[in-house]
């Protein structure tokens, strides 16, 4: 029986073999460098990306909150000041009572003319003399000037009297007429036509007369505009 030839023989015959033009030798596999340990990597990466992809998916998505309603600024309606004010009319003649005043203080009202039918501001003054409880301890007169379109002021800024008006007698608040730069003294009477007395002579200006006078009353501890001159 013939020798096999070794496996030294082989690689000789190999070696000595010609090489034959477009015919080449099988190429040799290389040596695995990572084995099943890339495949495990491999895996478990799988499994990593398809975790966070089902956390990714599940998470509720975020609603964003509306813009919120541009509020509105609404102005405060300025206070009626005409609610305030008490208008005397011939069925409610009551304008204040008496505690409300201190001397020199002053109020004011609106009095109902029922002979004119208009409504006329005016005005009542606590004087310094007389009785809180009787009506000679007050001062009521029209805010209008018998003669002239100016409403007339209750001054009592001494200051002001000798500011404005240039009148450096006073020691005790006046009216004044900022028209004429007329000057009435609450303290004061002047004599009208038909042998009458008026509260309110005039101490500075070019105004005919003082102010038209209101009637009060007093009706226990309330006070009553009841006729105006």
């Amino acid at each position: 029986m013939p020798e096999q030839p070794g496996p030294a023989l082989n690689d000789r015959f190999k070696a000595e073999m010609p090489q034959i033009p477009g015919v080449s030798t099988p190429p040799s596999k290389p040596a695995s460098s990572g084995g099943p340990w890339l495949v495990m990597i491999g895996l478990v990466a799988v499994l990593i990306a398809v975790f966070v992809a089902g956390r990714l998916l599940s998470k509720p998505k975020r609603t964003e909150a509306p813009p919120p309603t541009p509020q509105i600024e609404v102005p405060v309606p300025a206070p009626d000041l005409t609610a305030t004010i008490p208008v005397a009319t011939e069925q409610s003649p009551a304008i204040a009572t008496v505690s409300e005043f201190k001397p020199w203080s002053s109020k004011q009202f609106t009095f109902h003319n029922r002979v004119t039918g208009e409504n006329v501001p005016a005005l009542i003054v606590r004087l310094p003399v007389g009785s809180p409880l009787q009506a000679g301890g007050y001062w009521s007169f029209a805010m209008r000037p018998a003669y002239g379109t100016c409403e007339l002021d209750y001054i009592e800024d001494l200051q002001t009297l000798k500011n404005d008006y240039g009148y450096h007698q006073a020691t005790h608040p006046m009216v004044g007429n900022s028209c004429s730069r007329s000057l009435y003294d609450p303290l004061k009477y002047a004599p009208l036509p038909g042998n009458v007395l008026a509260r309110g002579a005039i101490v500075q200006g070019s105004d005919l007369r003082p102010p038209l006078s209101i009637e009060i009353q007093l009706k226990g501890k309330q006070i009553l505009a009841t006729r105006m001159e």
